[in-house]
């Protein structure tokens, strides 16, 4: 985890293929390096015009079992893992170029994109990051009954805590916190997608 007010893109870059989880196609995606300021953007190099989407709040077009998302026609399916494994690693710009409408699922985790970012590297670039301030206390809650709270800290640090209950006697409710970014390699990145046999089918 790269600490510092400067921004940082991929040292070299790296390629992973894979079946989409949802979609059942085979992807090649091949994360490069990009300039300062670029963000995140995905390419879709199997349409015409290899349209771009850039990983912005705005182009979020679903979040039911994965985060899709669409800039006018083109869309990008299950784009979670690689996207939080980029920002766990330090990683402001990169472009994610794919063959296919959905990022490999792989192992089901995070996991083999830190690898993968890990042996890439990254470097420091001439502009400085940009930041949200958390000024009040932000929730939100869907019609599943799904509910989220932001909330501002003292300290510059990122911190997570989780509940969730499945309503299932296996999996019961379980909870989760995170103290620091530095903690996402080892015990985040590994937790894979799982699945209920009987939801196999919709999929």
């Amino acid at each position: 985890m790269i600490s510092s007010n400067q921004q940082h893109t991929l040292g070299a870059s790296f390629e992973l293929q894979g079946i989409g989880l949802h979609t059942g196609v085979t992807s090649t995606l091949l994360v490069e390096p990009a300039e300062a300021n670029t963000g995140y953007v995905f390419v879709r190099t199997d349409l015409e015009g290899a349209p771009e989407i850039p990983a912005l709040v705005a182009n979020v077009h679903e979040t039911r079992r994965g985060t899709t998302l669409q800039a006018g026609e083109a869309q990008i399916y299950t784009t979670e893992h690689v996207l939080a494994a980029l920002y766990a690693s330090g990683v402001d710009n990169a472009r994610l170029c794919i063959n296919g409408p959905e990022v490999p699922i792989l192992d089901g985790s995070a996991q083999p994109f830190m690898e993968a970012i890990a042996g890439a590297g990254t470097v420091a670039q001439d502009a400085d990051r940009k930041f949200f301030k958390v000024r009040r206390n932000l929730s939100l809650k869907g019609e599943e009954g799904v509910e989220m709270m932001v909330v501002p800290l003292e300290e510059d640090e990122f911190k997570a805590t989780v509940m969730v209950d499945y309503n299932s006697p296996i999996l019961g409710t379980q909870h989760a916190r995170m103290e620091s970014l530095a903690e996402f390699n080892e015990h985040i990145a590994p937790c894979r997608t799982f699945v209920f046999l009987k939801e196999v089918a919709a999929l």
